[in-house]
Order: C-alpha cells, then sequence, then structure tokens
C-alpha cells in the first residue's frame, strides 16, 4: 500500500467519477485506474464497483475511506511540519506561474516584494497549470499563478485576482498591423494559431468563444502548445494569434499586438488568473507574497 494510492482512492471515493477524479489529481484517467487496481491487489479486495455509468464503494471501500483519510491527514500534517522547519532555515519561497504571469506579473511583483522582503529569496518556475498544480499537491512548490481549473477539488486554495486582456498578434507586415484596434470580424479567413485544447483550455476556448459570438468560422491553420512557439510561428508568417496582452513581454521580433474591439469583447473574461496553494497550510512566506500582491493588485491588474 503506497501513499499515492490511497490519495487517489480517496479522491475517487469523494468525486464517485473517475474523470473527475483524474481532473482534480492533475493526472491521466489510466494512471489513476492503474493505482486503484494495485491497492486493490495489495489489499486482496475490492474497494469500488465499477460501470460504464456509475461508480460506488464497496462495503470494503467505506471501511477504508475513513481510515486513509486519516493517514493522509497524519502525513499531510508530519510533512507540513517538516516543510515548515526546513523553510524557516531556508527562507525561499517556491513559486510557480504560467507563462504570461511570468512574463507580466512576477517581475512587477518580485520587485515591490524584494523592497520589502530583502531577505526572502523567491525560486521561480515556469510551467502551465495542469504541470502546477500537482507540484503544489506534492508540496515541490509553495505557490503557484494559473489558470483556476473547471473542477478545484479540495486540497487547493485558490484566490481569484483577475482577468489577464487579450490581443491579436499579428506579422510586423500584416495588413492589420496599422490598425489601433481590431475587430473579430476582420479576421474573418485569417489563418489561426491556437493553442491546444487539453493543456491551455482558457486560451482556446477564448479564441472560439470571440469567433462564435461574431458568427465567424475559425480558420484553425496550426495548433501549438507552448505560448512562446506560437508567437514565433505569427512571427514567420504562419498565421495570427488571439494571446493574452502579456504575451508582448515575450519578446520576440516580427509581431504586432492590437487590441481587440471593446465591443467584441465585453463580458468574455475567459483568461482568468489566480493564486493557487495547499489548502491548511501555514507559510509566513507565502503570506508575506501574498500581502505584498493584495497591496499592489489594482496597478497590476491594471497592466493585464
Amino acid at each position: 500500500m503506497e501513499f499515492d494510492q490511497l490519495r487517489c482512492f480517496v479522491t475517487v471515493a469523494e468525486e464517485l467519477h473517475f474523470s473527475r477524479a483524474s481532473r482534480r489529481l492533475g493526472m491521466h484517467p489510466a494512471a489513476l485506474g492503474r493505482h486503484i487496481r494495485l491497492l486493490e491487489e495489495d489489499l486482496g479486495t475490492q474497494l469500488l464497483l465499477r460501470t460504464t455509468r456509475f461508480v460506488s464503494l464497496t462495503p470494503d471501500g467505506s471501511a477504508l475511506l475513513d481510515e486513509a483519510r486519516a493517514v493522509l491527514a497524519k502525513v499531510q500534517e508530519v510533512s507540513q511540519k517538516f516543510r515548515d522547519r526546513s523553510r524557516q532555515k531556508a527562507r525561499t519561497l517556491r513559486l510557480g506561474a504560467i507563462d504570461t504571469a511570468a512574463a507580466g506579473l512576477v517581475p512587477m511583483l518580485l520587485r515591490d516584494f524584494r523592497e520589502e522582503h530583502p531577505d526572502i529569496a523567491v525560486q521561480v518556475v515556469e510551467d502551465k497549470t495542469i504541470r502546477l498544480l500537482p507540484r503544489l499537491l506534492s508540496g515541490s512548490l509553495d505557490l503557484a499563478f494559473v489558470r483556476p481549473p473547471e473542477f478545484l477539488g479540495r486540497e487547493l486554495d485558490f484566490r481569484s485576482l483577475f482577468h489577464e486582456t487579450a490581443v491579436v498578434a499579428v506579422p510586423a507586415g500584416h495588413r492589420l498591423a496599422r490598425r489601433r484596434r481590431v475587430p473579430v470580424s476582420a479576421l474573418a479567413d485569417e489563418p489561426l494559431i491556437v493553442p491546444d485544447r487539453r493543456s491551455r483550455p482558457h486560451s482556446h476556448n477564448l479564441t472560439l468563444k470571440l469567433f462564435e459570438r461574431a458568427g465567424i468560422r475559425p480558420a484553425i491553420a496550426q495548433i501549438a502548445d507552448e505560448k512562446q512557439t506560437i508567437i514565433r510561428l505569427v512571427a514567420e508568417g504562419f498565421g495570427i494569434a488571439i494571446v493574452p496582452r502579456w504575451a508582448a513581454k515575450m519578446a520576440v521580433p516580427g509581431v504586432k499586438y492590437l487590441p481587440l474591439d471593446p465591443e467584441d469583447v465585453a463580458g468574455i473574461n475567459v483568461l482568468p488568473l489566480a493564486a493557487a496553494w495547499m489548502r491548511g497550510s501555514r507559510d509566513p512566506l507565502r503570506e508575506a507574497l501574498l500581502t505584498t500582491l493584495e497591496a499592489h493588485l489594482a496597478s497590476y491588474s491594471a497592466q493585464a
């Protein structure tokens, strides 16, 4: 019996749905199912009844659930105690951030934070939300700036910050590059570069929602995973892309960023940014950074 197996079992038992449980844990459904099977084999009993339509607990599964929760809580308590001791010695805050937050929010925040707490070091890890959330759960990150997932789960706390502004990235020599702002209708028939929906659902859905509202069928020419790759493809003339405004800070030459017509984006808030951390954990370094963030939040959001 392993810790990860128990964590997977408790999550499935609480959700009674493998897809929701896998999203909550940030892992592939097949890997989740494998953990459950190994746990059942190790204990020599069936814990879950599974059909194509529902999941339920067996009597042994119900008996294990309370015990498993107690074990996980104790492990979390011991782990937190030692993390706190280590953190007090190291005084290093481990901060995760999605790419546009790392380019836009983090530099401003760390500038202000260093003025108030010059003795605290901050280690920054840039990655996608889907990879940052498991790092928070494992304790390898203390705080992360992410796109909040559809299912928030019970293990993490989320603090909504603001919504990033969407702009159109076009090649510098494009016919639209001289405009002050661009209506979505002007993008009809333009080849579009969009992010992969599985790893960047908010950015992917933003493009589709804008085109759907304008009554235009998007001409998707390329799907790319990394924001930096998308911007470079724009620079090379593969198409245009709708991206967060802070993508401009990635400094790819040959790209111009144009505001969308305000009427086209009115009421569409699909680029949310949130702070996330382990629920119930105590961390004075994290709280210090969140205090600085709160004090300057209006200024940061105005630049997003």
